[in-house]
């Protein structure tokens, strides 16, 4: 349950981070994915979150304001990584929230969060202000299977984005999409699913 809600790989770079944690108990496990259900969902928790933070993340709504709340279908997350910004998004990476749903079974829980690169929020008809194109996707679930709590992430079809009709955007883009692509942006997520599942967060 919930392997669907993952797109097809078809080009470019694809991870997966996954931690679990066991539990003493079904029951136990069901309180403590809620808890992880609850942290994921605290967008601009996710740098604090992180056991190695190295990027931060702001929420912000459908209208480009930025929110202190839980996170919704059709908002924009904020990326601020190490080193220079984009012109094309003000300094930002940004991506954009296409789903945010949950499944229920009686012995596996599963809830699915995906995001895409997207334009600046002010900005919904431009280019993409990302360093990967928006064919990429992040998809985040945190899991239960029995008494066992699963955080995971899994991106699909990263590649450099070279169309955003700036020189030395897409010059950084193509240094930061292809460290991505070879796997440099696995340890924030792997960092992001520990922290998540952390009995002290």
């Amino acid at each position: 349950m919930g392997s669907d809600h993952v797109p097809v790989h078809q080009s470019g770079a694809e991870t997966d981070a996954v931690e679990s944690v066991a539990c003493g108990s079904n029951i136990e496990a069901i309180e403590f994915y809620q808890i992880v259900m609850k942290r994921l969902t605290e967008v601009n928790r996710w740098g604090e979150m992180s056991s190695i933070p190295l990027s931060s993340f702001k929420l912000f709504d459908h209208n480009g304001r930025s929110c202190d709340r839980t996170v919704a279908e059709g908002d924009y997350i904020r990326i601020d990584i190490p080193g220079p910004g984009t012109r094309i998004g003000k300094g930002y990476d940004w991506v954009h929230v296409e789903a945010v749903f949950s499944e229920v079974d009686f012995d596996e829980d599963v809830f699915t969060l995906r995001v895409r690169p997207s334009s600046h929020p002010l900005d919904p008809d431009g280019k993409t202000a990302h360093f990967l194109t928006s064919r990429a996707t992040s998809t985040f679930q945190i899991r239960r299977i029995k008494n066992v709590v699963y955080a995971e992430e899994h991106a699909r079809n990263e590649s450099p984005n070279m169309e955003t009709g700036n020189g030395l955007d897409n010059f950084r883009n193509a240094l930061v999409g292809t460290a991505a692509r070879i796997g440099l942006s696995y340890p924030q997520w792997k960092s992001l699913v520990k922290g998540l599942l952390k009995s002290d967060n």
